[in-house]
């Protein structure tokens, strides 16, 4: 068994300016497309395509493993999974550490430069919690906490605020896009440094949330998605979450087809 994250000694030299180059992209060029991958290969696949920076899907590293996702992977099962990406590319790795874990912020901040990964995503579901939705003032706290011990870090940490309420189909559908955005104001003030409103589809409500919102957009993409028609709703980051390890499979299945003894 791997050594909890937390006893890890990972230099961070290198680390700064990874993250600072993580930072770049998502304010300079072209729309940041960030492949999620799940274990060193599907990352270094995407190096090899061309692709400036990586992000992982917790989902997609779990069924790797025969998990389920809502951290049903434990913390340092997870942080090992991230660790292998990060050690088998050269650009900056972002992880999705769904919604902390339970653990204390800056522990937290700890495993995920330990493991050589310079973002994060932290979502307001509360999977430690049974599942809740965190109140929009709890969330706003664990952020401004992670944000304040990536800061003491000396690490430029990208720090992504997920919010699930279209996700969840919280509340009155009515009002559903407009608690979206004043969640994610709230957790801009808090530090958050891209914002993903994550369940927003029709590109009319992604146009809102680009112009409303004060931070990057990240909109959640199926491999089939036209880049461009994103792009020119104003998100500024693309992930994937689990579906590009589903397209892989659904593309394996199609071969091993072939070759299914009659």
């Amino acid at each position: 068994m791997s050594e909890p994250a937390s006893l890890r000694t990972r230099p961070r030299g290198a680390l700064a300016d990874r993250a600072l180059r993580l930072r770049a992209l998502h304010r300079d060029g072209p729309l940041l497309v960030l492949p999620s991958v799940w274990d060193a290969a599907s990352a270094q696949a995407a190096v090899a395509a061309g692709f400036p920076a990586v992000a992982t899907a917790s989902a997609a590293i779990a069924a790797a493993i025969g998990r389920p996702d809502q951290e049903g992977l434990g913390v340092h099962q997870m942080l090992d999974a991230v660790e292998r990406i990060a050690a088998a590319v050269d650009v900056p790795v972002t992880a999705d550490l769904e919604s902390g874990y339970g653990l204390d912020p800056a522990a937290l901040v700890d495993g995920l430069l330990d493991v050589g990964a310079v973002g994060l995503n932290l979502e307001d579901s509360d999977h430690a919690g049974g599942g809740r939705l965190r109140g929009a003032d709890e969330q706003q706290r664990l952020l401004a906490a992670v944000r304040a011990a990536a800061d003491a870090s000396g690490i430029p940490v990208v720090l992504n605020a997920r919010c699930d309420l279209l996700l969840r189909r919280d509340g009155d559908p009515a009002t559903r896009l407009a608690r979206t955005i004043g969640r994610l104001e709230g957790y801009a003030a808090a530090g958050a440094d891209v914002l993903y409103p994550i369940g927003a589809r029709d590109p009319d409500d992604l146009r809102t949330l680009a112009t409303a919102l004060p931070r990057p957009v990240n909109a959640l993409a199926d491999p089939g998605d036209d880049l461009a028609a994103l792009a020119a709703t104003g998100v500024r980051r693309v992930t994937f979450g689990p579906y590009l390890q589903r397209a892989t499979m659904d593309a394996m299945a199609g071969l091993l087809g072939r070759w299914r003894p009659s």
